[in-house]
């Protein structure tokens, strides 16, 4: 049954007439008509009695008027969602702790700022968990500290990071490595970059908080390898060692990738986004 059908039914069943009817359709009363004749014919029952002054529903066009209504009502409905899909309505977002430390929030203010009927929907985790929610389409976009080596996954933006190597003020014999979780890419980089002094005699000692992490810098249980920003978020720039590291060295960046298939309506804000 045509949806068109039911529209040139419902205006004539309102107006009570096919001549009204037809005005409010802008159509000629013949297409009108024919437009009836061939709902009738498609439902088998008659839909209108023509009594001298217009047109009365039948028994059957009073069963189908509800129901036409219905319809119509809920086609209308998803043709403005559907108008309305180019529009971001929500943005479910994950990001790495370094990253939810770093630039979480102002990224957050700057979203609500310029959409303020965004809804927002937050995951924070590592690296490999957040490509696999990517890939799942449980997320639309994440934060994760290195270019995607899934061909499925894109770079919408991507964010430096200064890299500091942190060392306690005073001397300490031993080259433990403070790191976040094995899986965390400055541990990573802190590897990289004993690999480049030629630093192979160490230990790894796990820690799940990046303040926890400095201050047993401090304690002289170790050394590590984090952003400046992370430092100083926690205020132990004037408390520790902390030399900069050069990135041709080690360059641990963060991108937001998101599905080349599931690119958000708002990617060309996200690209141009300065945090």
């Amino acid at each position: 049954m045509e949806s068109n059908l039911l529209r040139v039914f419902l205006a004539v069943a309102q107006k009570k007439s096919i001549t009204l009817g037809a005005k409010k359709l802008k159509v000629t009363q013949t297409n009108v008509t024919l437009r009836i004749k061939q709902l009738e014919k498609n439902l088998g029952y008659k839909l209108f009695h023509r009594v001298p002054k217009g047109i009365i529903l039948t028994k059957e066009g009073e069963t189908l008027l509800p129901l036409a209504s219905e319809i119509i009502k809920k086609l209308e409905e998803a043709q403005k969602v559907m108008k309305n899909v180019k529009v971001q309505n929500s943005l479910i977002i994950a990001s790495t702790f370094s990253n939810a430390s770093m630039r979480l929030i102002p990224f957050l203010q700057k979203l609500h700022l310029d959409y303020p009927s965004l809804q927002l929907e937050l995951i924070t985790d590592n690296t490999i968990p957040i490509t696999q929610l990517l890939l799942d389409y449980k997320v639309d976009i994440g934060f994760i500290n290195h270019e995607p080596t899934n061909k499925e996954l894109m770079v919408l933006n991507t964010f430096n990071n200064e890299l500091l190597l942190i060392e306690p003020k005073k001397e300490i014999t031993n080259n433990t490595i403070l790191a976040h979780e094995q899986t965390c890419a400055f541990y990573g980089g802190m590897k990289k970059y004993y690999e480049h002094i030629k630093n192979v005699d160490y230990e790894t000692i796990e820690i799940a908080d990046f303040e926890v992490i400095l201050a047993c810098v401090e304690l002289g249980m170790g050394k590590t390898l984090l952003p400046k920003s992370i430092v100083k978020k926690f205020g132990y720039l004037s408390k520790l060692k902390t030399t900069a590291i050069d990135p041709n060295i080690v360059n641990v960046s963060t991108c937001m990738v998101c599905r080349k298939d599931n690119e958000p309506k708002n990617s060309k804000y996200l690209k141009k986004l300065v945090l």
